[in-house]
């Protein structure tokens, strides 16, 4: 009876460890489709609106003031610099890491770390939700990297 109860204490513990797993994988995917390649490497609007919920706002922090970004307005200037660039080489890409995935029922949050060519551009804090089964970028704060920290 006893190595029956830890048989199944053990199976338990892994399902919860897989299912974390899977969340989380699944979490890494959906920024890396909307925000790393939609937004950064301009792969398309449905990527973006796919990834993005409607209601996402971006805070940024600009001489002591904050200010918002919604994303109705980050898809405009998306589609501005698709208009107005040509096809981006694989060198011009921005790559990403994910330091932390961090997921408690249907909420979670993401650092991300933007390089381009190895260079580290920016750190993100993404936050998101699950609606209907589906994970949704709901805000983003952000570092920009300076010359100086990037040398």
């Amino acid at each position: 009876m006893k190595k029956l109860v830890i048989s199944l204490l053990l199976v338990f513990l892994f399902s919860i460890n897989y299912a974390q797993t899977t969340e989380q994988e699944a979490v890494r995917e959906l920024i890396q489709s909307a925000y790393v390649d939609g937004i950064h490497n301009k792969a398309g609007i449905d990527k973006i609106k796919q990834g993005f919920h409607p209601g996402f706002e971006m805070l940024g922090k600009h001489n002591e003031l904050l200010s918002k970004f919604p994303i109705y307005s980050w898809i405009q200037n998306v589609k501005t610099a698709m208009e107005n660039t040509q096809k981006q080489s694989e060198n011009e890409k921005i790559t990403a890491e994910f330091p932390i995935i961090d997921i408690t029922g249907d909420a979670a949050f993401a650092k991300v770390e933007l390089y381009l060519n190895e260079k580290h551009l920016f750190t993100d804090y993404l936050l998101l939700y699950k609606f209907d089964n589906e994970w949704k970028i709901v805000s983003k704060t952000y570092y920009r990297i300076s010359e100086q920290h990037s040398l």
